[in-house]
């Protein structure tokens, strides 16, 4: 995935490697070419997914007409070059390295978490160690605790994986090496924060020194059954394994060679609706609620099967099917296309991984979607990229990678999107009439309205100057904005004449594979069934409705991600109760199990006619993704016609604005033992003094009808008057959220 892995257009090159002729491209490593081919060269340090480390030369080889060995994990192979990858050499050289590893390395294995999938072990095996013939003074080096992970130095091998993907890839940036010869170690100069994202720090170490505190001496490695599925939290679909044993899972883990997982998806994995049994009443009373409802309300955390049940029962039954980010995320991208041409955006996770510039809008990104972070993080470490944030709110988390912060006033979107479109077309052919659109603009009023400044829009363009490889990052700010159609059309206009990758983030959940599959109507009308929403009838898999579901990690079903992907989620653990596609049964359907309506995901949308027991789930030696398949963009009719940019009301006072915290998406995450989070509103001292609120008192307000009782705190890093409101712990309640993100703040203090 780093730059060494970028699909170099260079000329094609011919090696040999242990007498098997091997053609690659000019510009890869021999390991790489080497692993292409199948030819396996032991590693220590190597990952395929940061760049290389360098630090333990398991890797050498001897390269014909060269003197010495060389680490093939840096070295870029030469057209002609003849390799050897093993030899009595090379093996000895490869058996003191391990001998190095081993020294004074506590011989715990019986009772090491990483025991059974140790690469220490494993090598010291491989490599015929049986015995140590020197030492050195062992020093007193005590286990850390710093939150999520815990660190053993004794058994930190040094390898660097660890402070690699904290820099290169989750970006926190917690972890450093601090050097001292024998006594070096890593430390987390954060351990304040407490961050989940470190999960990904103690996926990638070889041996125990990192550990997951919650899982530590709970089970060894071999007697957990690894099931693979995806996760379903923010709709980023990350690959990843349950670990169970007795129906509990232990742990998630992930091909973490190639791909990431972010606390939630790694530690909010407790959600499952246990102990429940077929309610044969309950079930009765549900076929009848849907026999007379008018409308059927659901969340977004639910798979692309069920949204096609509800999508036939919508057809049979003639109810209208509500679900309220999935249809304004619907609305945004039929708008967005309109100008394309396409019916999907054109941006995938690993062109913005490889951008040389970057702009994220409308989206609080680093909380929204990590996974989307990541790939923008590794964008900033890989190629320098410059990347500018435009939000009304800035995000200290992100200021490491952040080039320019461009501050735009809440509710000016649509001013901000075509000063936007403006400042990156300027120099571009362009059809007239969107020429003529553009030049009208009055950019001296969008720019007072929108609060963004000429002069940082020049700057901004200044800064794109001689680079290439753009990518735009859009969220969920936009979708349900009431401009929202028209922001669409203007940001589509840099994906089809300033070749930007784009990435419209779906909301959290899976609201792309619904905004696809579903006819979603406005509102609801007359008696309601809702889909873990409130309603006159619920379907809960939170335990609390009129009839229990299973949650996302008991069903098998497929998710649509932000890559465009349809990949299956299989289940982890038993569910005793009757699921959707029973009630659909039960009203004219007929399907034995929810999954033979894989193959019945609609074409015309771009999914496959794929049983879900066809479809692939792995990743090959070199990463590349064989998970599922990817949609296919259909052609859509093109309508470019804009409308003026309307004046914007502006927001007096304080604001809230709805947005959860990093390791928090839903009531599913909220649920979950590892990720307790206080829900609170967060504001800046300058929020407090605005709204005369102390920190700590309590308040109430409403949102969409949704009543929220909050405490008050001050968070001395924030800025402005616009606090943070929290929705991952207002249950079912939670999806009624539908307006836009950002409000006016109208509280009564608690009690009066």
């Amino acid at each position: 995935m780093g730059s060494h892995n970028s699909i170099n257009k260079g000329k094609m090159i011919t090696v040999t490697i242990d007498g098997k002729t091997c053609q690659s491209t000019f510009g890869k490593t021999i390991l790489e070419i080497a692993r292409e081919n199948d030819i396996y060269v032991p590693t220590m340090c190597y990952l395929t997914k940061v760049q290389p480390i360098g630090s333990c030369r398991m890797c050498v080889v001897e390269v014909e007409g060269v003197d010495g060995m060389i680490l093939s994990c840096q070295e870029k192979a030469t057209d002609g070059a003849v390799i050897n990858t093993n030899n009595a050499d090379i093996y000895q050289e490869r058996q003191n390295i391990m001998k190095l590893y081993n020294v004074n390395h506590p011989l715990e294995c019986g009772v090491c978490d990483k025991s059974g999938e140790c690469d220490l072990q494993n090598k010291t095996m491989e490599f015929g160690l049986e015995q140590q013939a020197f030492t050195a003074r062992d020093q007193h080096r005590p286990v850390e605790n710093w939150g999520h992970v815990s660190y053993d130095p004794a058994l930190c091998i040094m390898c660097e994986k660890c402070v690699r993907v904290s820099t290169e890839i989750t970006g926190d940036e917690a972890l450093k090496v601090k050097f001292g010869g024998y006594g070096s170690t890593i430390i987390n100069t954060k351990q304040e924060k407490n961050y989940a994202s470190l999960g990904e720090a103690a996926a990638v170490c070889p041996v125990g020194a990192l550990v997951s505190t919650d899982f530590k001496y709970t089970s060894n490695a071999w007697e957990l059954t690894k099931i693979p599925s995806a996760c379903p939290h923010c709709g980023g679909g990350c690959q990843m394994n349950y670990e169970v044993k007795n129906d509990r899972i232990y742990r998630v883990t992930n091909a973490y060679e190639f791909t990431s997982l972010c606390g939630a998806g790694r530690y909010g994995f407790e959600y499952a609706n246990e102990k429940v049994s077929k309610d044969k009443a309950a079930f009765e009373k549900a076929v009848e609620a849907f026999k007379n409802a008018q409308s059927v309300i659901f969340s977004s955390y639910i798979s692309n099967e069920e949204a096609l049940i509800l999508q036939k029962i919508k057809e049979k039954l003639g109810v209208k099917l509500i679900s309220h980010e999935a249809r304004a995320y619907q609305k945004f991208m039929q708008a967005y296309s309109s100008v394309t041409g396409q019916s999907l955006y054109n941006g995938s996770l690993k062109a913005l991984s490889e951008s040389r510039a970057v702009i994220v809008m409308g989206t609080r990104i680093n909380d929204d979607s990590p996974t989307v972070k990541y790939h923008i993080n590794m964008a900033s470490k890989w190629h320098s990229a410059r990347v500018a944030y435009m939000h009304p709110l800035e995000d200290t988390e992100i200021r490491n990678i952040v080039t320019q912060f461009i501050k735009y006033e809440a509710g000016s979107e649509e001013g901000a999107a075509a000063l936007l479109a403006d400042t990156l077309l300027k120099e571009v052919e362009l059809p007239k009439a969107v020429r003529t659109f553009l030049d009208d603009l009055d950019i001296g009023n969008l720019s007072a309205e929108s609060n963004i400044g000429e002069e940082e829009l020049e700057a901004l363009r200044k800064s794109l100057i001689k680079k290439s490889g753009f990518s735009l990052v859009v969220g969920s700010d936009l979708y349900a904005h009431p401009r929202a159609q028209q922001i669409a059309k203007l940001l589509a206009l840099l994906e089809v004449y300033a070749d930007f990758n784009v990435i419209c983030v779906p909301p959290a959940g899976n609201a792309m594979g619904i905004s696809l599959i579903c006819d979603l109507d406005e509102a609801a009308e007359g008696k309601t069934v809702g889909y873990n929403v409130p309603a006159d009838f619920i379907l809960s898999a939170l335990g609390d409705g009129d009839l229990d579901m299973p949650a996302m990690n008991q069903q098998e079903g497929t998710l649509t991600t932000i890559d465009k992907r349809v990949v299956p989620m299989n289940a982890a653990l038993s569910y005793g109760g009757y699921v959707l596609n029973d009630i659909a049964n039960c009203l004219g359907l007929n399907a034995t199990y929810t999954i033979e309506y894989t193959k019945e995901l609609p074409e015309v949308k771009g999914f496959e006619p794929v049983e879900f027991d066809s479809l692939p789930d792995y990743f090959d030696t070199v990463g590349n993704e064989h998970r599922g398949y990817l949609l296919k963009s259909q052609k859509v009719s093109v309508k470019r016609a804009f409308d003026e940019v309307e004046e914007i009301e502006g927001f007096d006072g304080a604001v809230i604005y709805n947005c959860n915290p990093t390791e928090q998406f839903s009531p599913f995450t909220a649920k979950s033992k590892l990720l307790k989070d206080e829900a609170v509103l967060l504001g800046s001292q300058q929020f407090a003094t605005a709204t005369k609120l102390q920190d700590g008192e309590m308040i109430v307000f409403t949102v969409d009808g949704v009543k929220f009782d909050r405490v008050f705190k001050i968070d001395t890093s924030m800025k402005g008057t616009i606090a943070l409101n929290p929705t991952f712990d207002m249950g079912l309640s939670g999806a009624l959220l539908s307006s836009y993100r950002f409000s006016r703040l109208d509280f009564e203090r608690a009690g009066k």
